[in-house]
């Protein structure tokens, strides 16, 4: 079959939409879906940073979300019609993916990040016969169609706005897992969210969700005026003795912090911001040496990256959407729709802050 995609070919080079070809249909574990929309994330755009480690030419996107027309036989647990949010891709075999961890596959980088997986890599490819990367995480859904392991496709309810839905499957599913997983934030907790992109901003609505009070510190006044509606107290960086203001503002401290910026000196602040025996997450990859100043790092406070939410999106995007329907997750609200011919576009207005959370409609 041929339909449309964005193709990256070079790191510097803009997405072209054109014609690509898949040359065989779902194997065995696989379905094919029609994609309604998918979001653009920021791991998207980082490509062009990989220094040549993710194979080009490729189909990126991996925040997809759209229906079942075809599946690779019965044992996928998916029929034809079925809608779905695409996930990470993960093995379903190593030690962590059996430990309910698939975030942390042993074949994660491989998979997701670095090629995809190898078999039937040659059904994928352009018009004039060229070769595309296998699937960029499992998915390669900046297009109209996807070709997916099954276990990345987690059924929704058909009643739910489905072009709306791709983010859960990354973006929102790490900044909500981050809190309602990997912390277990519950009524009364405190929570210091650094950077309020899609999922600093995710992590603030579910902590309010949660019942926690929380700080949303951005640089944005718009990032913060949406922090401050979605339920958290706003702070600008830059600000003077910011760690010593969280602290004023949490009752002695925060009990959990979140790092969405990768910034080392907000990393510092972060762990300042601490309670004695506190949690910093961090989410963002770190691209240089990470120095932690003295006193930071000490009284039990403790560090850990955190991937991907520490979310079995089976389980966690079903609750997402539930409380999305009760009013008390409007992910929505971050969200502007662009043609997928638009993708340019998309990725100017995302790169200089004008939109939260992009999502391409093919």
């Amino acid at each position: 079959m041929k339909f449309d995609a964005a193709v990256l070919r070079a790191y510097e080079s803009p997405f072209a939409v054109e014609e690509v070809v898949l040359n065989a249909g779902p194997a065995e574990g696989e379905v094919l879906v029609r994609i309604a929309g998918c979001g653009m994330c920021r791991t998207d755009l980082a490509v062009r940073r990989s220094a040549g480690r993710s194979p080009l030419p490729a189909v990126l996107g991996h925040e997809g979300a759209g229906v079942v027309v075809e599946t690779g036989g019965p044992d996928t647990g998916l029929g034809i019609g079925d809608h779905v949010v695409l996930g990470f891709d993960s093995c379903g075999h190593c030690r962590t993916c059996l430990g309910a961890a698939p975030a942390y596959c042993d074949s994660f980088a491989s998979l997701n990040l670095f090629g995809g997986r190898t078999e039937h890599a040659a059904r994928f490819k352009d018009v004039g016969g060229g070769g595309l990367a296998p699937r960029w995480f499992g998915q390669s859904s900046f297009a109209e169609y996807a070709m997916v392991p099954a276990r990345n496709a987690v059924r929704v309810d058909p009643s739910l706005p489905l072009e709306l839905l791709g983010p859960l499957g990354c973006g929102f599913l790490t900044g909500a897992g981050a809190v309602l997983n990997s912390f277990r934030v519950g009524p009364g907790d405190t929570l210091a969210v650094f950077g309020a992109g899609a999922v600093g901003l995710a992590a603030v609505m579910a902590a309010t969700a949660a019942g926690a009070v929380t700080v949303a510190v951005d640089r944005f006044p718009e990032r913060l005026a949406l922090a401050e509606w979605f339920g958290a107290i706003p702070l600008r960086t830059g600000s003077a003795g910011l760690a010593d203001r969280i602290v004023g503002r949490t009752d002695g401290g925060a009990q959990y912090a979140l790092d969405t910026t990768g910034s080392a000196p907000l990393i510092n602040e972060a762990l300042r911001s601490l309670r004695p025996t506190g949690h910093l997450g961090l989410v963002a990859r770190l691209r240089t040496a990470l120095p932690i100043e003295p006193g930071s790092l000490d009284r039990g406070r403790r560090i850990s990256h955190i991937c991907e939410g520490d979310a079995v999106p089976r389980l966690l995007i079903p609750r997402l959407t539930r409380l999305w329907q009760a009013g008390r997750f409007p992910f929505d609200q971050l969200i502007r729709t662009y043609p997928l011919v638009d993708i340019n576009e998309a990725e100017r207005d995302c790169d200089a802050g004008r939109v939260v959370k992009p999502v391409l409609i093919p």
